[in-house]
């Protein structure tokens, strides 16, 4: 029986190695699940967060797969609104991906919130002052923008394309698909920004405070440019480990070499704006609030190695790698170059959220340190399994790779 599930002339393991391979997953998505019930049963004080640490592991992590799942409108825009017809070899998967992580996020949130069951006081009482409604607003609408690009896919399962409904509603999905590819790039657009404008608004913080870019904070910017640097290098990701396990080619070469190209492209741009965003504010909005950059890594175990850390062995290394057509052809240097990447945006998600908090910003402070206890970290991992769930569950048995019979033919 499951075997007339999984597509038409494509081979795949036996359901007993399959779901050893999903043990993993489902581990992590239980664990989550339980530290969720103690977060939502005790409270929030089982969480290592503060009124000083209102955001903890719980944003960061929001934040780097937010990002990282920018992939997904990046590449739609790219394949149905500039067409470049190539790139429909990868496009199901980078939407696949952008699914989970937008609805991991909005899960991880209705934990972080405390009361979800008043999740839609967002919506009803929304603070039209606030960068965060904005957000609220376009991440939802995105989320089911992703919905919709995945459906096709789904109804594309070979028992369910067989009723004839099915079999219609997708096929007209597919031919307006450009509608939604375009919306998805706008909605994603401006919640991206805003998040990052979010924090280059805070004066009180000079640590994240950024000068403005006519009715924007660079750090609006910056953060556009780095997901879109960095969610196709995850796509990617994602699509060679397939291959290793699946042992076979589901992705044309071409593919990867162009998003691999122009993530590179893209991610050369960003860290050249970052170290000049950089330098104006260690010359401009530090000093003008009367600090050195020295005070701001004095203390604390976030020195300024994170820095360097994040800017040089995490943007300008992979930005080089990436530029190199040797390394965009080797497998192995492509994916060293893409995990690099990867972590540099998560890197960037940690400093902005995390350290910003921790630095003190008046005289009779010192260093708040912040360390997230157990159920906030298994929350933040359930993300993972949950997407390695979706992934095996998805590459098992719908046609994700439409060019995979041809591949290995």
């Amino acid at each position: 029986m499951e075997r007339e599930l999984i597509p038409e002339g494509l081979q795949r393991t036996s359901t007993a190695t399959f779901w050893l391979w999903m043990l993993p997953w489902l581990a992590l998505l239980g664990l989550g699940g339980l530290g969720a019930a103690i977060c939502l049963i005790v409270g929030l004080n089982q969480t290592g967060m503060n009124d000083y640490y209102a955001f903890g592991v719980w944003i960061v992590f929001d934040l780097s797969v937010i990002a990282l799942g920018a992939g997904a409108f990046f590449t739609g825009f790219l394949t149905y609104v500039v067409g470049r017809k190539e790139l429909k070899s990868i496009i199901n998967l980078a939407v696949i991906i952008g699914f989970i992580c937008y609805s991991g996020a909005v899960g991880m949130l209705g934990i972080d919130i405390g009361q979800p069951l008043r999740g839609w006081f967002i919506f009803w009482h929304a603070n039209v002052h606030s960068m965060l409604t904005e957000v609220s607003f376009c991440i939802t609408c995105y989320l089911m923008v992703l919905t919709i690009e995945f459906l096709p896919n789904i109804l594309e399962n070979r028992q369910l394309n067989k009723v004839p409904e099915f079999h219609f509603f997708a096929h007209n999905l597919h031919e307006i698909m450009f509608v939604f590819a375009a919306t998805g790039a706008f909605l994603s657009f401006f919640h991206q920004g805003s998040l990052g404008g979010m924090y280059g608004v805070m004066y009180a913080r000079p640590f994240a405070a950024r000068y403005m870019f006519a009715i924007w904070p660079t750090t609006f910017f910056l953060f556009i440019l780095s997901a879109m640097a960095s969610g196709p290098c995850l796509t990617l990701m994602i699509a060679t480990l397939l291959e290793k396990v699946g042992r076979k080619k589901l992705v044309r070469p071409e593919a990867k070499e162009l998003l691999a190209k122009i993530a590179g492209r893209l991610l050369a741009l960003y860290v050249i704006l970052k170290i000049i965003d950089t330098w104006f504010w260690v010359s401009g909005v530090a000093a003008d609030s009367g600090f050195r950059v020295t005070d701001f890594y004095r203390d604390g175990p976030y020195g300024a190695w994170t820095l360097f850390l994040e800017v040089g062995f995490l943007g300008v290394v992979p930005a080089i790698l990436l530029n190199i057509k040797a390394v965009r052809e080797s497998t192995p240097a492509l994916m060293f170059a893409c995990v690099l990447n990867c972590a540099g945006i998560v890197m960037n998600r940690f400093v902005v959220t995390v350290v910003t908090l921790g630095i003190p910003v008046l005289p009779f402070e010192k260093f708040l340190s912040y360390m997230p206890t157990w159920p906030e970290t298994s929350i933040a991992l359930a993300v993972i399994g949950y997407g390695g769930l979706i992934i095996g569950m998805a590459y098992r048995y719908l046609p994700v790779f439409p060019h995979e019979k041809e591949l290995n033919s």
